[in-house]
């Protein structure tokens, strides 16, 4: 489960537990209230999103998810999806740490930022740490939450017909001490990592959801 919790002046305005498909910063802007995420508590199975909120007009839900969706059959045998993943900006010395997606994912030979799921019990923060290390083998500590970015897909995709709701937990993260990269989870998702100097990166083929997290920390 995962609670999103809005406050201003030091008080609860809001209070709400985020649906599958759902956007936490869309939700409370239905209920009136916009802000920023200030923090994540907690493990994977009983998050706390806390954001610091101001009064607002209330806004209309967008219509729909995205994707072309499923005939009424293909609905049938459908379990709704929702993936919680924490992935890290990691830059040192003028270079953002990448890593490249497998052939069998779903953006094969794209770059994205180091990350995944979220394993139950476990912390954001934790994740981080862990993911960087297997995907990169990079040490980070001073992991600060940023963002909270979600897709809600319905449609049909190399796994076949799913209605898919992600929920990534964008952070930034220290390498006081960066090395090569090197893939400890072979096999997994990630086929390489790179150290990749920003200068650079308008040419590097990476996944849109990497151009949003550099806007969110205000490198594009």
């Amino acid at each position: 489960m995962i609670t999103v919790l809005g406050s201003h002046r030091g008080r609860v305005v809001a209070r709400l537990v985020l649906g599958h498909g759902q956007d936490p910063t869309v939700e409370l802007a239905t209920r009136g209230w916009q802000g920023t995420v200030e923090a994540v508590e907690g493990v994977l199975g009983d998050l706390v999103l806390r954001y610091a909120v101001q009064p607002a007009d209330p806004v209309d839900r967008p219509l729909g998810p995205e994707g072309p969706g499923l005939s009424d059959a293909e609905r049938l045998g459908v379990d709704p999806r929702q993936r919680v993943a924490a992935y890290a900006v990691v830059i040192a010395d003028g270079r953002l740490l990448l890593t490249q997606l497998a052939d069998h994912t779903g953006a094969p030979g794209r770059w994205n930022l180091p990350g995944g799921g979220l394993d139950l019990g476990e912390s954001p923060t934790d994740g981080v740490v862990r993911e960087v290390a297997e995907e990169t083998g990079q040490v980070v500590d001073e992991v600060r939450l940023v963002d909270v970015m979600t897709q809600h897909w319905v449609g049909r995709s190399a796994r076949g017909p799913e209605d898919y709701h992600a929920v990534r937990l964008l952070h930034t993260a220290r390498c006081t001490w960066p090395t090569r990269p090197v893939v400890h989870d072979v096999g997994g998702s990630t086929s390489d990592a790179q150290w990749v100097r920003l200068d650079e990166l308008p040419s590097v083929a990476v996944v849109a959801s990497v151009r949003a997290a550099l806007r969110a920390v205000g490198l594009a």
